[in-house]
C-alpha cells in the first residue's frame, strides 16, 4: 500500500476529564468536565465517632469512585504536592491521602502528577507563600466563589494544570 494513501488516526477531539486536588482532612476539588465545565468543591474527612483512623481513607477511595463515575471517567488527576507539614498528625493524614489516591489512581490507570505549593500559588497569586486570602481572592478573580482555601487551592491548580500541562490538549 501506497504511503500517501494511509490516513493518520484524528487525535482524540473529545477535551480530557482532569481533576484537581489540595488532599486533606478537608479536600478541596475542582473538575473540568467533558464539555469544559468546571465544578469544584470542599469534601470533609473527618473521623466519625466510632470510626476507625483509616475510614477516613476508605471513605476517600469512595468518593472518588463516586466522582469518577458522575464524571464519566476521569483521565488526569494533579494534586498539591506539600513537602513540608505544620505537624506530625497532619504529615500522616496526608501520606494517607497521598498513598490512598496513588494506589487508585494505579489500579484505575489513571495518570496523576504532585505539584509543589509554591508552584501553584505562585501561578495564582505571584506569590510562592501566597496566604489563604489572596488565593480565595484570586479563585474569585477568575470568577468563582470558593467555599474555603481548600477549593480555592484545587481551582488554582486546576487553571495551573489547564493552562501549563493540558495547552494544546483538548
Amino acid at each position: 500500500m501506497d504511503k500517501s494513501s494511509l490516513t493518520k488516526p484524528e487525535p482524540d477531539a473529545r477535551p480530557m476529564t482532569v481533576l484537581a486536588l489540595d488532599l486533606g482532612t478537608t479536600t478541596g476539588w475542582a473538575l473540568r468536565t467533558m464539555d469544559r465545565q468546571i465544578v469544584s468543591g470542599s469534601h470533609d474527612f473527618r473521623p466519625r465517632r466510632f470510626e476507625g483512623g483509616g475510614m477516613r481513607f476508605l471513605r476517600f477511595t469512595d468518593w472518588l469512585v463516586e466522582l469518577a463515575m458522575h464524571a464519566h471517567g476521569i483521565r488526569r488527576i494533579y494534586f498539591e504536592e506539600v513537602r513540608r507539614h505544620a505537624g506530625t498528625d497532619a504529615a500522616h493524614i496526608y501520606g494517607g491521602f497521598l498513598g490512598s489516591l496513588s494506589s487508585w489512581c494505579e489500579e484505575h490507570e489513571i495518570p496523576y502528577e504532585g505539584v509543589p505549593v509554591g508552584t501553584i500559588k505562585r501561578h495564582a497569586t505571584g506569590k510562592g507563600n501566597a496566604n489563604k486570602d489572596a488565593m480565595i481572592t484570586a479563585a474569585r478573580s477568575r470568577g468563582f466563589d470558593p467555599i474555603d482555601d481548600n477549593e480555592a487551592d484545587a481551582l488554582a491548580l486546576l487553571g495551573w494544570a489547564i493552562e501549563l500541562r493540558m495547552a494544546g490538549a483538548a
